[in-house]
């Protein structure tokens, strides 16, 4: 049976890339896309949601607007890495395939409360909003969840939107305390694992040479994406950071980490947002999140290029 999941997401270029990768994989069965502000305001990661969803050839899949902001705290985007429109790169037409009417929150929980305990997965690409708000407004659902498996955080690699914090969690880190402190099994893709996947360009010549638009579209897009980690890491490429969830999904065998335990710093001065990873278990606390550690980069690639292979 294929694995049933809903991806919460903020599109981003690497974000498309890991919903492309989903939408051409039967192992995964998306049970919806729900948007929520981060990489650029909601407006926009709604909209490139469903434009991504027309790109695969997937209209069938429904699409939801969910919160415009963090729990607490003041919106902080990233344009500076995307672009205006978060898919800068390729030129990609409006979406003809309409928005949801429900709210991104309450498709989660009412999905979580028709399923049967543990056979959903969330997989959150974004802040974490619209998962700790639903946790929060129905706290019934948790033990329904199989397993939550995002993008977030960082160990050894530490941050890259202040010094200490990773993008995801410093735009809403009391919601990702929420999801960190639910009880519902982790698996954490942080920085450490997703700057090992990188677009060198030997990889986007392959993407590109696929000659499907979903192909050339992935390539266009990380021909801008690059330019971001180029110039502040002095990397080959462009870091597909959130792909390494849905490649997760499909061969975990590509990933290694411990289960250690991840606290969210909410209150530091210098250190809010940041992935309290207890790597050496010194801290007594109990585990809470398979914290993953590196990548097959040469498998994660030869694995995303062939599914990209079969979309239009």
């Amino acid at each position: 049976m294929p694995r049933k999941i809903i991806i919460d997401t903020d599109p981003g270029q690497d974000d498309a890339v890991a919903i492309l990768l989903a939408l051409a994989s039967p192992e995964i069965e998306v049970l919806g896309i729900t948007a929520v502000a981060g990489n650029v305001p909601l407006a926009l990661t709604q909209k490139n949601a469903r434009i991504v969803c027309e790109l695969a050839g997937r209209t069938d899949i429904p699409v939801f607007s969910g919160c415009d902001r963090p729990l607490s705290r003041a919106l902080v985007t990233a344009e500076h890495v995307h672009g205006k429109t978060g898919l800068d790169g390729p030129a990609l037409p409006d979406p003809e395939m309409p928005l949801q009417d429900a709210h991104a929150v309450a498709f989660i929980v009412e999905t979580l409360r028709r399923a049967e305990a543990g056979t959903v997965t969330l997989c959150p690409l974004g802040p974490l909003t619209n998962i700790a708000t639903a946790l929060q407004q129905a706290p019934e659902i948790a033990p329904k969840i199989a397993e939550i498996v995002l993008m977030g955080g960082a160990y050894f690699e530490v941050g890259n939107i202040t010094p200490a914090a990773e993008f995801n969690i410093h735009v809403d880190p009391e919601a990702a305390a929420v999801v960190f402190g639910a009880g519902v099994p982790l698996t954490v893709m942080p920085l450490d694992v997703t700057h090992k996947a990188l677009v060198t360009p030997e990889r986007n010549a392959a993407f590109r040479a696929l000659g499907n638009r979903a192909g050339i579209a992935v390539a266009e897009m990380t021909d801008f994406f690059e330019r971001f980690d180029k110039a502040k890491y002095g990397s080959l490429g462009a870091p597909l950071h959130d792909p390494c969830v849905t490649a997760y999904l499909l061969a975990p065998e590509l990933f290694t980490g411990r289960h250690v335990n991840v606290e969210i710093e909410t209150e530091g001065r210098f250190t809010a947002g940041m992935t309290v990873a207890d790597w050496w278990g010194v801290s007594g606390r109990a585990p809470n999140a398979s914290f993953m550690g590196d990548v097959d980069a040469d498998g994660f690639f030869t694995l995303l290029t062939g599914r990209l292979a079969r979309l239009p």
